[in-house]
């Protein structure tokens, strides 16, 4: 398969006369697809047949596969030899003249920004413009995670498993990669997500059609190509329409929750299916337990779904599974033996009483882990399980009732030792004290303290971890006043993002000098008696944004540009959006100096 990718690369930076090139092109890219999709349908009918065969049964499948995708290889190959080597690119002026039409650039820089789109677009790589196409598949007001995204592009199969690594981390390469090329831009540390910038967005629907991808806004009228593969659907209604049984990837946005016929279509088109990821935002149908090849089970936010059947223990292939209700704590049991599933990287979500949370500690490669409605009577249990999962980078631990600050005690934190890999860390639920092992944990780069309710400092055994970039603190600290002791000169090196919340904080009144040296986002939300930002800032000259959500409306009249006598602590900071406690909202933008 890899080596039929490599050729269709090949084939894409064909070069030559336009007109015999437009007619060349039409015939080998139709051959060609013919037999990628060839490819594709015998590796999905080969781990269905090889699925539970064993011995000699087993290799003869084996063989004939291996024969199969060498006789398709042989033919793209042939194909590639009769391909003409001419001189320039149809691609390039097609691509030049798209841009031109859609966008204004400067006249001064018109040529070298219009040159540098369509070389970065052109020269990608394959795998790496198939995993654009697919940030671009989801409708535009889609939350986009990197974390789902890594899902979606290994359930689409784009990722190509190597010895000794993981696929989910090849994937979150290639999102890094379209990042650093400028294709990707991030947003929102909290939720780590993405957006496609134009004009690669742009660019990528205009050929979403060649690459057999369809995007419908749907209706019961939608009417998908035969030749579809990769199908997303936005507001569909409660039907869906009929669909080819050979898809490789399907997004459905539902208004509602869908008819049974539509429940249906899908485990049609569905259950042959090599990787699929699987998302209902209405209730679990009965097919998902059916579907042995699944791999992301994704039910985040499912009306009604607060238990999941034995069922899922079949998905035998899964390695991420999703889960919340709205409801209480959010929490969704699964059953007993849920350990069988040894690919288990993700779960989200789980309760972890009823002895799950000794199970939890035998999927030894768990990398992101869950847990809500956390108490006593299976605490030292699960603490004792995460101990053991030393691949974890992610834990968020959520006790039972969390918000409610005089019945959410974490119980027993201070016996819990941390994953040496831990990368993020959530604790939802209120703290007696900071537990010390937090100091140590050389590896955090995010850290969420919600409800935490601590009398003491919060920030002194956080203040010298070498790596913590994204801080955020929910009612983590009941006190009225942060004082010089919270930021000490050096403290939170490579800190970025700080976001405080706090219905008791009134005043912020100092900085030492030399912290907080790699600030970027400073944020305020709820803090509505806060009427006091320290004099210091103004020489947190790293500062971009500044997010005032809630809070005082007498501090937002002192800092104003109009003529606000505190105005001064924040003038260098080029972004800042206020919302005030009584409903006053704008925001303020540094002129740049002439």
């Amino acid at each position: 398969m890899l080596s039929l990718i490599r050729q269709l690369d090949e084939f894409t930076r064909v070069a030559g006369d336009v007109e015999t090139i437009r007619a060349c092109c039409q015939t080998w890219e139709r051959e060609l697809r013919v037999m990628l999709h060839e490819a594709e349908d015998y590796v999905d009918n080969f781990i269905i047949k090889v699925y539970g065969q064993t011995g000699q049964d087993q290799k003869e499948w084996i063989a004939e596969f291996a024969s199969e995708l060498e006789n398709i290889n042989s033919r793209v190959s042939e194909i590639m030899n009769r391909r003409p080597r001419l001189g320039a690119s149809p691609i390039l002026e097609e691509i030049q003249q798209f841009l031109r039409s859609r966008f204004s650039f400067d006249e001064d820089d018109e040529e070298t920004a219009l040159a540098s789109c369509m070389l970065n677009y052109i020269n990608l790589p394959y795998d790496l413009k198939l995993s654009l196409l697919f940030c671009c598949a989801f409708p535009f007001d889609y939350i986009k995670p990197k974390g789902a995204l890594v899902g979606v592009l290994v359930a689409a199969g784009l990722i190509q498993e190597k010895p000794g690594g993981l696929m989910e981390d090849k994937a979150w390469e290639n999102i890094e990669k379209l990042i650093d090329l400028g294709m990707l831009e991030e947003y929102g540390y909290y939720w780590d997500c993405v957006e496609v910038l134009n004009p690669y967005y742009e660019l990528s629907l205009s050929v979403m059609n060649a690459e057999d991808f369809f995007i419908s806004s749907a209706n019961s009228d939608s009417i998908i190509p035969p030749t579809a593969r990769h199908v997303s659907i936005h507001a569909a209604d409660n039907t869906i329409p009929n669909m080819n049984s050979l898809l490789h990837s399907l997004f459905v946005s539902a208004k509602q929750r869908l008819s049974e016929a539509s429940s249906d279509c899908l485990g049609t088109v569905l259950y042959n299916a090599k990787r699929v990821r699987v998302h209902f935002k209405t209730e679990l149908p009965e097919i998902i337990s059916n579907l042995r090849n699944l791999q992301t089970l994704d039910i985040s936010f499912s009306q009604g779904v607060f238990e999941l059947s034995n069922g899922v223990l079949n998905l035998v292939q899964l390695r991420h599974l999703k889960m919340f209700h709205p409801i209480n704590n959010g929490e969704v049991r699964v059953p007993p033996g849920i350990s069988r599933l040894r690919n288990l990287q993700t779960v989200e979500g789980i309760y972890a009483g009823g002895g799950i949370a000794k199970e939890l500690g035998d999927i030894t490669q768990l990398r992101s882990l869950k847990v809500r409605c956390l108490s006593d009577d299976h605490a030292d249990e699960l603490y004792a399980s995460v101990t053991k999962l030393t691949a974890l980078r992610n834990l968020s631990l959520n006790v039972e009732r969390h918000w409610i600050a005089s019945s959410s005690v974490f119980p027993c934190l201070e016996t819990f030792s941390p994953p040496p890999l831990l990368e993020t860390l959530e604790l939802q639920g209120c703290l007696i004290e900071m537990p010390l092992w937090l100091g140590s944990m050389e590896n955090l780069t995010k850290l969420h303290l919600c409800y935490s309710h601590l009398s003491e400092n919060p920030t002194t055994i956080l203040q010298f971890l070498p790596n913590l970039k994204y801080l955020l603190m929910k009612d983590a600290y009941k006190g009225k006043r942060m004082e010089i002791e919270f930021f000490r000169a050096g403290g939170f090196p490579k800190l970025e993002y700080l976001s405080i919340a706090s219905q008791e904080l009134v005043e912020w009144t100092a900085i030492e000098e030399g912290a907080l040296p790699s600030l970027k986002e400073l944020h305020f939300s709820n803090c509505k008696k806060l009427m006091v930002l320290p004099e210091e800032l103004q020489h947190v000259t790293t500062l971009q944004i500044l997010d005032l959500c809630n809070v005082h409306e007498d501090l937002i009249r002192r800092l104003s540009p109009n003529g606000g006598p505190e105005n001064y602590k924040i003038k260098h900071i080029p972004l800042v959006e206020y919302y005030g406690h009584m409903s006053s909202w704008g925001l303020w933008r540094r002129k740049p100096p002439q």
